[in-house]
């Protein structure tokens, strides 16, 4: 069995009213617009996760609604482990999972720390490394089950930044 993993950093926010917390930071005008270009590029490649892991940030979820994906995906959990947090407790989340197919969707830097660890070959995109707002990796694994999945055993299928998609 193989399963797919997808991985989306937030898009862009904004820093605009300083009585914010972190946690409660909006999308700015650029967030708003990447989000539905990356959700565009995921269902005409037929990326489509069969369940979601959110960090419970405003900024996540924001990318989760402008994503598009909400009535294809039956499983949405939102998960306040995720914000801010390590690749271990990302891993540890995403090990619970019964779905073929998952987006997670988080915050850097543990999300571009993720898919370093994670890539058995790390695309040569210049992207990949830093994993800029709304950047999106897929990978499979050769794996029952989500537990099993780690370090280097992430086949890279696809990466795209929403630069590559708005320019």
């Amino acid at each position: 069995m193989s399963l797919r993993l997808i991985l989306t950093r937030h898009a862009k926010s904004g820093w605009d009213d300083p009585s914010l917390s972190d946690h409660d930071r909006p999308l700015n005008e650029r967030g708003r617009r990447s989000a539905p270009a990356i959700g565009r590029w995921l269902r005409d490649r037929t990326y489509l996760p069969k369940a979601a892991l959110l960090s419970t940030a405003r900024r996540v979820g924001e990318t989760w609604d402008r994503l598009g994906l909400g009535r294809d995906v039956p499983e949405v959990t939102r998960d306040e482990r995720l914000y801010l947090s390590e690749p271990a407790v990302m891993l540890e989340r995403l090990s619970m999972q019964e779905a073929p197919s998952v987006i997670l969707i988080a915050h850097n830097p543990g999300m571009a720390s993720l898919a370093r660890q994670l890539a058995e070959i790390p695309p040569e995109a210049s992207g990949f490394d830093h994993f800029p707002t709304c950047a999106t990796v897929v990978m499979d694994f050769d794996a029952c089950n989500w537990s099993e999945v780690a370090p280097g055993r992430g086949h890279v299928v696809d990466f795209v930044t929403p630069r590559e998609l708005m320019d």
